[in-house]
């Protein structure tokens, strides 16, 4: 009985002993290198908003008449001088019109000279006491009667050729078609805008500001612009119009940035950055590459003094071309890494590295 148990017992040791062997002999994973680098310090403490060049006077144009457009006669984007015909509605409605009301001013002229006459004929016939006061008063009555009808005809008649005139409907003042909303055939009524028209002059920056920040701004609030045909240049401004109801469909309050740089070199339609400084300390920024969002939660993944991995959920300013501002979550002293945070985990052991691919003293600061 013995030596049979001896002889099971013997091999299975074996084989625990060589597993045991094996299991020393494979060699510890190496951390993987990770691109680390410290917060700085953000260039100021302001928040960014993009915005559109416009002219500070976009007039809607409208007919004053409605009718049905028979001409276009700009296109958008097209530049216009003031007085210049820009669509007409069919004529044919106002020209009988100007016709009829002409007709009806004849009549009353011959009216007019027929009950002047008569009156004229009456009052002679009453200095002969031929006529009674009182027939003399009916001719009166029809000459005045026919005075008030010839007023009214030549009001009508003048209604009338402003009514022609008006459909041709013409640029207020130079500048660029902004927007163009009528067809040829298109019916429109009298007040429908037609164009929008972007007035020479005056150059600003249209905005939307969040309704959650609005309260803190205010109108003469100055601030700075960046145009992007002008990138890493400032132009000095202030907040000229603040709308006091926000748009339905985004949520955003619009807002008027005029230029108080004389020499800003705004074009209409360039896209702009608008920077609005706040009160408070200045912010530290990362990569935009070091952020990682997760069910709309903003984190970056901070290398602690073991080189182990730690989420930092952190609260972010508006973004910029390459960084970030944190507003809360990091510390100045801080190592985080760079790149490729959708790939670590908690607590994973890294080797951090800087842009050189050198080992980094995470006690030193970058």
């Amino acid at each position: 009985m013995l030596r049979h148990a001896l002889s099971i017992a013997l091999p299975a040791a074996a084989v625990l002993l060589l597993a045991a062997c094996g299991q020393e002999a494979t060699p510890p994973a190496a951390p993987r290198p990770a691109l680390v680098v410290q917060p700085q310090p953000a260039e100021a403490a302001a928040d960014s908003y993009p915005g559109e060049v416009r002219a500070r006077f976009e007039p809607e144009l409208a007919f004053r008449i409605g009718g049905k457009v028979s001409k276009r006669l700009v296109e958008e984007g097209q530049r216009v001088k003031a007085d210049q015909p820009l669509a007409e509605l069919d004529p044919q409605d106002v020209r009988l019109q100007l016709e009829a009301n002409r007709a009806q001013l004849a009549a009353a002229e011959a009216n007019l000279a027929l009950v002047r006459a008569e009156r004229d004929r009456y009052r002679k016939l009453l200095d002969r006491q031929m006529v009674s006061h009182s027939q003399f008063d009916n001719a009166e009555n029809l000459y005045r009667a026919g005075l008030a009808r010839l007023k009214q005809a030549k009001a009508e008649f003048d209604v009338a050729g402003n009514q022609a005139e008006y459909a041709v409907l013409r640029a207020p003042q130079a500048g660029v078609i902004a927007k163009r909303q009528v067809e040829v055939g298109q019916v429109v009524a009298a007040g429908q805008t037609v164009f929008t028209l972007a007035a020479d002059g005056e150059r600003e920056v249209a905005i939307g500001l969040p309704e959650q920040q609005f309260a803190r701004f205010a109108v003469g609030e100055p601030v700075s612009v960046e145009l992007w045909s002008y990138p890493r240049e400032r132009f000095q401004g202030r907040i000229r119009e603040l709308s006091p109801a926000a748009d339905p469909r985004s949520r955003t309050f619009a807002a008027r940035i005029a230029f108080t740089s004389a020499a800003a070199p705004a074009e209409l339609g360039q896209s702009a950055r608008v920077f609005i400084a706040h009160e408070g300390l200045i912010p530290l920024s990362v990569p935009l590459s070091a952020v990682t969002a997760e069910n709309g939660q903003a984190y970056v993944w901070r290398v602690n003094k073991d080189s182990h991995l730690e989420r930092a959920v952190v609260r972010l300013g508006a973004y910029g071309s390459d960084s970030v501002p944190v507003l809360e979550g990091l510390a100045p002293g801080d190592w985080v890494v760079a790149a490729g945070g959708h790939v670590l985990r908690e607590g994973q052991e890294v080797r951090p590295v800087d842009r050189s691919n050198r080992v980094v003293n995470l006690t030193a600061k970058e």
